[in-house]
């Protein structure tokens, strides 16, 4: 069996389900875990990178106006590596190649593979996802196991929550300039982290917002998770937040509940690593409770010092 994967968390599903072996084109973003390492790359980005996230956001608005691709499909390769399944998305054509790209490129090919086309919103529907890849590779069993391992964990999760004392206000932002709440699964992710998602609306699209939105939710705790940055390139952009007026007014702020996370690994791909980002969430939310997991990947923002107290002044 020859396995295209166009999809991050699609990839890492196939590695899971030991079929690294038969993976023979995965996409640019496909970077877990690291056996995958040197396998055809069919997909790539048609915008230069280093652009900052007003001009990504500029850059993707007048090439989708234009009716253009945002991704390149390397159809020479495509032909070369002869794919029996293409695994591929129709959730977000922001993030990877259409369905119509994928059909018309697929017509280079002497024999039509099989397309399994994955469209999650919910954690539900990304635990159905993994074995509905397990029985197109064949390793229905292998997928049944991992689902339910990650229902167990997950599970867990909900049982240590459920004696906190308190479920705070949370906000999730997406992107930073110009301001995105994350939708679609994350604002699960936060109410199985006993938390609540003031921004977002589970099961439907990220959304646009304004900053007084953010302001008029006061969120106890602010998630940034740009969608596919690190850490280290979060930081980057922080400014964009933290010169607004009211930054320093947020109880998020003033509580040193602002957390930066890893995105790309944790929370924007629908794949097994979102019940890790579910884990570390907790961690983050309810900091008292006992941790089944540790928060590798989230890095607390400028936590506040507390205030220098006055020295007194002797009168001899």
């Amino acid at each position: 069996m020859r396995i295209c994967s166009l999809l991050p968390g699609a990839t890492e599903v196939v590695a899971a389900l030991g079929r690294t072996r038969y993976l023979v084109g995965i996409s640019h973003e496909c970077d877990y875990p690291p056996e995958i390492k040197g396998k055809p790359v069919l997909i790539r980005a048609t915008m230069e990178t280093g652009l900052s996230s007003p001009e990504i956001d500029r850059r993707v608005r007048m090439t989708l106006h234009a009716g253009q691709p945002l991704y390149h499909l390397d159809e020479t390769m495509l032909v070369r590596v002869r794919p029996d399944i293409v695994i591929a998305q129709d959730l977000c054509h922001v993030c990877a190649i259409t369905p119509a790209q994928l059909q018309h490129a697929l017509r280079v090919l002497p024999s039509p593979p099989r397309v399994l086309s994955l469209n999650p919103s919910t954690l539900d529907d990304v635990l159905a996802d993994i074995e509905r890849i397990g029985e197109a590779i064949g390793r229905s069993l292998e997928a049944a196991n991992l689902a339910d391992q990650l229902r167990a964990r997950l599970q867990a999760v909900l049982l240590q929550v459920a004696h906190a004392d308190k479920h705070p206000r949370v906000a999730c932002l997406e992107w930073l300039d110009p301001l995105f709440s994350a939708g679609h699964w994350v604002p699960e992710m936060i109410a199985c982290a006993g938390g609540v998602d003031v921004m977002g609306t589970p099961g439907s699209p990220s959304v646009q917002i304004t900053w007084e939105q953010v302001q008029a939710a006061k969120p106890d705790v602010l998630i940034i998770m740009p969608c596919g940055f690190s850490i280290a390139r979060t930081k980057q952009e922080m400014s964009r937040l933290t010169k607004r007026t009211g930054w320093k007014k947020l109880p998020a702020v003033k509580n040193g509940a602002v957390f930066l996370v890893d995105g790309s690994s944790y929370f924007n791909r629908p794949g097994p690593r979102l019940i890790d980002g579910i884990e570390m969430l907790a961690a983050c939310l309810h900091p008292s409770l006992e941790q089944t997991a540790r928060p590798d990947a989230v890095e607390r923002f400028e936590k506040p010092s507390p205030p220098a107290r006055k020295r007194s002044v002797s009168t001899r």
